[in-house]
């Protein structure tokens, strides 16, 4: 059985933004060799998920609007944590869209459903934060 393990690191300027980050997983999956097996993609910030879905410029915006409605950024003083920070809304929203996800490795590419893209969601960007890709299969 082989194993892979890389870090991808984002810097993203605004305070939110879904990357697709498909291609870099793709090309991990080329270096890694495998053929047969599992990817795990999480975020490893407490602050930022992985997700899959459509990679759909309204639906990310709907995505946006949605996850401010449940968990708006202002005002800060609403929530608890905040205490000298201003970032636990992006703690809500990174629960709610989750930390990883696992896609199947068949014929060496990744197994997708129709339209399905694997995304890096960032809530609390302004500075370099990073994504696991763990690769294990034959």
């Amino acid at each position: 059985m082989k194993s892979f393990r890389k870090e991808l690191w984002f810097a993203v300027p605004a305070r939110r933004a879904f990357i697709n980050i498909t291609p870099a997983i793709e090309e991990c999956l080329r270096e890694s060799g495998v053929s047969e097996g599992f990817a795990l993609v999480n975020a490893m910030h407490i602050t930022a998920s992985v997700f899959i879905n459509d990679d759909e410029s309204g639906l990310h915006q709907d995505f946006d609007q949605w996850l401010e409605v449940l968990a708006p950024h202002e005002p800060v003083s609403q929530y608890h944590h905040n205490v000298g920070e201003d970032n636990a809304d992006a703690h809500l929203k990174r629960q709610i869209m989750g930390r990883e996800v696992v896609v199947a490795i068949t014929e060496g590419r990744l197994d997708f459903g129709p339209w399905e893209q694997i995304f890096y969601g960032e809530f609390d960007g302004r500075r370099k934060k990073r994504v696991l890709v763990k690769i294990i299969g034959e």
